[in-house]
């Protein structure tokens, strides 16, 4: 009999190729992922030496890459399901290979029961991300137990070493970046929160541990996905790494019926050789060409209410404040918490979505007009995931909330969860905030969803953990057909802070609000850790009062608004305490970051640092926006010159500020002169534009 062709595909994406292949037992093992590959290249790796290990099973450790669960399989497997007499373990057959432009798909079937699993790739011709997903169809008359189905493993080269780099936090500590050695055994990241949390975020890399910001290999992968996660990382007895991420924890179940489909959410990963800061580089271009719904927007200047008024809001003071940040230049006016049925205060109101008649007597179109007039957009903070138990909605519909029989209903912030997941529940919200949208004209939702699950329950449902899922599908459809219906409506997406923040909701909305800690200096470290993965156009960040808030720090004026301009420029401050100095530098400083707003946002960014100074230069075509700053001065030494990054050396580019024509070889080689004030807190904004 003739040879069997190779059962191996490559998927390609401009500099790099990940490459699977099939044995004899229709084991998928990924071979490569890595620089890219010819397919005769490719086809070489056949021949290498498998991986093996002191025992028959060790040498299958980490090296598949469709994981499912079965014998001889101890490890952590991407998809796990039983059947409905009991069987766990899959035998799975290899049927077709479907092949388009940049798609793969690979088809399986088990070997005795009725489940088909379709095994998803797609590259791009202008991003090295490729992203994953996995669909499986029950096309039995009996349901399966769907127990895990991740949406990728992806399988890292052999290294001598491992570092993993992550996001960990909690609530306004959102973000924090650690790079670790990775032990032997299964890492495990991920939220049981019903949201993506503010204590992980869905996206980790691994290195050999000697990758800087501007050289060398690193592997990241992210999961777009909002609700309930996680990501194993295992590392075998053998040294083999593997990841497997997906929707869900354990030990909830779906049950999928007959004929029923199930789709996962996408899993992107990313190879790159120019360190962990074109890795972020990398990421950041892919979400603005493929993940945002507005990636050619710059975001405006907005002017968020809370901090100067909290609940002791009305129409009339709320006009003043827009009629003081319009001076200073905002061009976003966000009314937030307060404006609605009985809000008071924080213990009542939450879905009684109707302007408080106390408060606005004549609705909100009288405000509205106002800000608009001032030449700034309107924008309103919502809730629609809670309830109050003080409130009209919930004294009517108490069984709209998550809960579950002989147990209490625990309240966070004294609210409860909405169960997004029955249809009736996702068509009021739907319905209440349609109706809201169309009898104002509202640009600019800021929608939060303050606290996790808790009695995650639906009594009298027939497959009740499938909430974990159907909550998050069903907010997905909620925003698409809102932005469908309004298509002048942006979005921000909040979570208690930085809680949803992850490429699944960023399809569906325009920025984040990235920490409810505004301290600039804390600041520095939460942008560090989110500009790992999400661009600067979607990272809100606003300059509040000192003392801070929140820490009660005292900073500058300055130092506020240079960190606050690495993002999308907000503000949050009680203006009417401010004194007639601070309004003016605001609206100077406001008018700086308009001019470089393009390039921030839309511009490959690069950390900076020099001794006690750090920074983010940002780079978009001929233009360069340097922000810097220094927290403290140590033994009265002059601060180092700030390295540039990415310059043509044979251009020179010209200091907007002063006229000074700097050498491009020079600002990459030494570095540029910011000449900060000697004082604590000192910081800066410097543009360049490249003139020859």
């Amino acid at each position: 009999m003739p040879a069997r062709e190779p059962r191996l595909w490559t998927v390609d994406t401009p500099r790099t190729s990940y490459v699977v292949a099939l044995d004899d037992d229709d084991r998928l093992h990924g071979l490569h992922w890595g620089p890219r590959l010819t397919r005769e290249q490719a086809a070489t790796l056949l021949s290498l030496p498998a991986a093996t290990g002191r025992s028959l099973t060790d040498g299958r450790d980490a090296v598949l890459d469709f994981n499912p669960a079965s014998a001889l399989r101890y490890g952590p497997t991407g998809l796990q399901v039983r059947f409905a007499d009991g069987t766990r373990d899959l035998e799975t057959v290899f049927t077709e290979a479907q092949e388009g432009q940049g798609e793969l798909t690979l088809v399986f079937k088990d070997a005795h029961y009725p489940l088909e699993v379709r095994v998803h790739y797609r590259a791009f011709p202008d991003t090295d991300a490729v992203e994953r997903s996995m669909t499986l169809r029950n096309r039995g008359t009996e349901p399966i137990a769907v127990l895990r189905a991740d949406s990728a493993t992806w399988v890292v080269p052999e290294l001598e070493d491992y570092r993993l780099s992550r996001l960990h936090g909690e609530w306004a500590a959102e973000t924090q970046l650690t790079r670790t050695p990775l032990p032997f055994g299964e890492t495990l990241i991920g939220s049981r929160r019903g949201v993506t949390s503010n204590q992980a975020n869905p996206w980790l890399a691994l290195d050999d541990g000697t990758a800087g910001e501007s050289h060398g290999r690193v592997w990241s992968t992210v999961l777009a996905w909002s609700g309930t996660w996680r990501m194993t990382v295992e590392k075998a007895p053998t040294g083999r790494v593997a990841v497997s991420a997906g929707f869900g924890h354990d030990p909830i179940a779906i049950s999928l019926g007959p004929d029923e489909e199930l789709e996962t959410p996408v899993s992107a990963g990313l190879y790159t050789e120019d360190g962990f800061a074109g890795a972020a580089a990398a990421w950041h271009a892919y979400a603005l060409a493929h993940v945002l719904p507005h990636p050619e927007e710059v975001r405006p200047v907005l002017y968020n209410s809370w901090e100067a008024t909290g609940f002791d809001i009305d129409a009339e003071g709320q006009i003043a404040l827009a009629a003081k940040a319009a001076l200073m230049g905002c061009e976003l006016f966000v009314m937030d918490d307060g404006w609605f049925g009985a809000r008071v205060h924080d213990r009542a109101g939450l879905g009684d979505w109707t302007p408080n008649p106390d408060r606005f007597p004549d609705g909100l179109r009288p405000l509205i007009e106002r800000v608009h007039e001032s030449g700034m957009r309107f924008g309103l903070w919502v809730e629609p995931e809670m309830v109050s138990p003080d409130s009209d909605l919930y004294r009517e519909h108490p069984d709209w909330v998550y809960h579950q029989p002989n147990r209490r209903r625990t309240e966070i912030r004294h609210q409860l969860v909405l169960n997004l997941a029955r249809t009736d529940v996702a068509e009021w919200v739907h319905r209440r905030l349609d109706d809201l949208l169309r009898d104002n004209e509202i640009d600019f939702l800021k929608w939060d969803m303050n606290r996790p699950f808790t009695e995650a329950g639906w009594p009298g449902a027939g497959d009740p953990e499938r909430l974990w899922f159907d909550h998050t599908r069903n907010l997905y459809r909620l925003l698409d057909r809102l932005r469908a219906d309004h298509p002048r409506l942006r979005i921000e997406s909040c979570s208690s802070g930085g809680g949803r923040a992850d490429f699944g909701i960023l399809r569906r909305t325009d920025q984040v609000w990235t920490s409810d800690n505004t301290d600039a200096a804390d600041r520095i470290e939460i942008h560090r850790g989110f500009a790992q993965v999400y661009p600067a156009r979607v990272m809100g960040a606003w300059v509040t009062d000192s003392p801070n808030p929140f820490t009660r720090r005292e900073t500058p004026l300055d130092f506020r608004f240079h960190v606050a301009m690495a993002g999308v420029l907000g503000v949050g401050g009680d203006l009417r305490s401010w004194t007639r100095e601070e309004l003016d530098r605001g609206a100077e400083l406001v008018a700086d970051y308009k001019r470089v707003r393009p390039t921030v946002q839309l511009g490959q960014r690069h950390p900076l640092a020099a001794g006690a100074v750090e920074g983010v230069q940002y780079r978009r075509g001929d233009r360069i926006a340097v922000l810097a700053w220094r927290r403290a001065r140590r033994l009265g030494y002059r601060d180092p010159l700030l390295r540039l990054a990415g310059l043509d050396p044979a251009s020179t580019y010209r200091d907007e500020r002063t006229g000074r024509v700097h050498h491009g070889a020079v600002l990459t080689a030494h570095g540029l002169d910011l000449d900060l004030a000697p004082s604590d807190y000192a910081s800066t904004m410097i543009e360049l534009t490249r003139a020859s």
